[in-house]
């Protein structure tokens, strides 16, 4: 993450389990939020306070996700916002407010007040400023996960690495650009960046309480819109690759890209239920090429006829159905998936011009090891 000369300050800490991250961002914000019904605390006020577009400052906790806690969590969520506001000395409707963790537990008041005013004399612009706001917001990652465009003055970071499936795909992801867009035009562009980035991921199939994506304009710089999309939208598909590779117990990316659809979105729907198909990921993780796997979970999401063509990409190609014909090519498909950390699933039905894709990665034993013991 690159924030010198953004125009912000930001800084975190880590403490075992619990993190706590603040950041100082004066300008226009657009937010989307978890598709599911049981939204958490800090969802629902942030929603509420970025409603006009506007932000001073952002709040972030690690270790609690602040979700199923009644009336009790709002009260916290909102004194969240307070503190923030007392110290960036602002309106309190002006801090967005975001948490991930355990649900079902109330968050540690008394902690979050002595740490966020530690936190808050440590702000600044550096790049270790910027490490430490991203790792104070990890809960399983394995690593910092961040993603820049010099071009359009983008900075990003993520948290992900399980509970993670195609509505907004636990994440939590914070853009801060100079740009200069007012909140709707922003809104667009992070709507269409997120459709191709991380509404295509799926590590586990499970839809978090907590999904928060902000993007935030400091609006110092003016950059052509349609440039600035496209590289947003690389810079979210950068971390959205990310969060697949540190998925939990993830040892292996791939991405599943359909072609020769009726349309788009069945190609998109094929797409997501071949990369969240848990046949599919175990095989992957056993380095086993069982591509009547990835047929079943075609002929379940579609309809389709077996004039199927079925590819491995990436150091090169291996066919193993074309156009139905099955070409035993299973134990080249094999050493590519043994020598190749991420590669392609190619998949096409010969129907019409639909295209799509989905991010995954592959379930492994430590998948279950790690979710088992989670709250321990």
């Amino acid at each position: 993450m690159e924030i010198t000369d953004t125009g912000i300050l930001c800084s975190g800490i880590k403490e075992g389990k619990l993190g706590l991250a603040l950041a100082k961002c004066s300008g226009n914000v657009a937010g989307l939020f978890t598709k599911n019904s049981i939204k958490a605390a800090p969802v629902r006020i942030c929603e509420e306070n970025i409603a006009d577009g506007k932000i001073e400052g952002l709040i972030v906790n690690s270790g609690n996700a602040n979700a199923f806690t009644g009336e009790k969590g709002l009260e916290d969520a909102m004194e969240m916002c307070k503190i923030a506001a007392e110290l960036l000395k602002c309106n309190t409707k002006d801090i967005a407010i975001a948490s991930t963790g355990v649900i079902g537990r109330k968050l540690d008041m008394e902690w979050i007040r002595k740490k966020a005013v530690e936190v808050y004399h440590d702000l600044g612009n550096s790049k270790q400023h910027a490490d430490k706001f991203g790792k104070a917001i990890m809960t399983t990652d394995k690593f910092l996960k961040k993603a820049h465009s010099e071009k359009a003055k983008i900075s990003a970071v993520a948290k992900g690495a399980g509970m993670i499936a195609p509505n907004l795909a636990t994440m939590l992801c914070f853009i801060f650009t100079t740009a200069k867009f007012d909140s709707g035009e922003l809104y667009e562009m992070l709507k269409t960046a997120a459709e191709n980035s991380f509404n295509r991921l799926t590590v586990d199939g499970d839809t978090s309480t907590n999904d928060t994506v902000l993007l935030i304009s400091t609006c110092k710089d003016k950059v052509d819109r349609d440039m600035f999309s496209e590289e947003l939208t690389k810079v979210c598909r950068s971390l959205a690759y990310q969060i697949a590779r540190d998925g939990e117990g993830a040892t292996r990316v791939f991405t599943v890209r359909v072609m020769g659809a009726e349309d788009d979105e069945i190609a998109a729907r094929i797409a997501k239920a071949v990369a969240s198909s848990l046949l599919v990921k175990t095989a992957i993780f056993g380095r086993d090429p069982n591509w009547g796997r990835i047929v079943a979970a075609v002929g379940y999401t579609a309809n389709v006829d077996e004039k199927i063509s079925i590819s491995f990409l990436a150091n090169s190609e291996v066919t193993l159905v074309d156009r139905g014909i099955i070409l035993g090519n299973e134990e080249k498909a094999k050493k590519l998936m043994e020598e190749n950390e991420e590669f392609e699933i190619l998949i096409d039905l010969h129907r019409g011009t639909g295209e799509g894709f989905a991010i995954g990665c592959d379930l492994s034993h430590d998948y279950v090891k790690l979710n088992s013991a989670y709250t321990t």
